[in-house]
């Protein structure tokens, strides 16, 4: 099952880029919330370079990952790499808010994210939500339209919502607050500021951070994450993106996530095993055991 290059292209990297450097192992077990394996394996999903990934990880103490969509075909990718990999790998399916506006058949794509969301292994609908960055303004009634779609699957299959948000914290807010949200939604990569964390907590909203909070250009996400009630803090990679400090600019793979685990808890003045425990049990709550 091999992902179309249009949208590998649409939502890949644009470079080659040299992994980063694995982290010190954690002591506690730990999970990514958030990652796009087959943009760095680009392989089939049951295939020998997911397992390296996930090996990988593991060996520095990150022993399970929440593989998320953006498009029909690789969410279903996702599904076969959840199946392939019991215990280990959860799926999350959806239409990424800027794949949405142009595929040829938006009904069809969406009536194919609506089949895989019944799946018992996919725990989450996302990646959605809106982006003013990358999108049109004319296809922005697009965007939002398959973003309310999105919502409302999430609540007939009583799934996570994960929420992608760039450029749009206002209007996702709305959004939600305007068609009502479902029991648990999560901004992933979380990119508000302090303000917008307390709103969000204040509505029982997940904030997951990524190595972004790492970034020098970055002190509003380490605000926001110092105030985060623990239970409602989750830690992700979004890789093979936003790779953290120092090794920004590199290949993101799961097995970052120690990296970002350690920068948080002294942030927020936790130790390191706390933090791990803590948000191992947020995501366990949110997705359901990975067995």
């Amino acid at each position: 099952m091999s992902i179309n290059p249009e949208t590998v292209s649409r939502h890949g990297l644009k470079e080659e880029r040299v992994q980063a450097p694995l982290p010190e192992p954690l002591s506690r077990p730990c999970i990514d919330v958030h990652a796009h394996m087959e943009l760095i394996a680009m392989s089939e999903p049951d295939a020998p370079e997911v397992l390296a990934i996930l090996d990988q990880a593991k060996s520095v103490g990150i022993d399970r990952v929440v593989q998320v969509g953006y498009s029909a075909e690789q969410s279903a990718w996702g599904v076969r790499c959840a199946e392939s990999f019991p215990g280990r790998v959860l799926a999350a399916v959806a239409l990424h808010p800027n794949e949405a506006p142009v595929v040829a058949d938006l009904e069809a794509e969406l009536a194919i994210i609506e089949e895989l969301a019944k799946h018992p292994r996919v725990r989450a609908i996302g990646e959605t939500g809106l982006d003013f960055f990358r999108t049109e303004p004319d296809l922005r009634d697009k965007q939002l339209y398959s973003f309310k779609r999105h919502i409302a699957l999430a609540k007939s299959v009583n799934k996570a919502l994960v929420i992608h948000d760039r450029d749009s914290h206002r209007e996702v807010l709305d959004t939600l607050l305007e068609v009502g949200a479902p029991n648990t939604v999560i901004f992933h990569c979380y990119s508000g500021d302090a303000e917008m964390a307390r709103e969000c907590v204040a509505a029982g909203y997940i904030l997951s951070f990524s190595g972004t909070v790492t970034f020098k250009n970055a002190p509003a996400l380490r605000e926001a994450v110092g105030l985060v009630p623990i239970e409602q803090l989750l830690i992700e990679t979004d890789s093979p993106f936003l790779a953290p400090m120092p090794h920004r600019g590199s290949l993101n793979t799961p097995a970052q996530v120690a990296n970002v685990i350690r920068f948080v808890a002294d942030v927020r003045g936790e130790s390191v095993d706390y933090l791990c425990d803590k948000v191992t049990e947020n995501a366990l709550r949110l997705f359901g055991s990975f067995d």
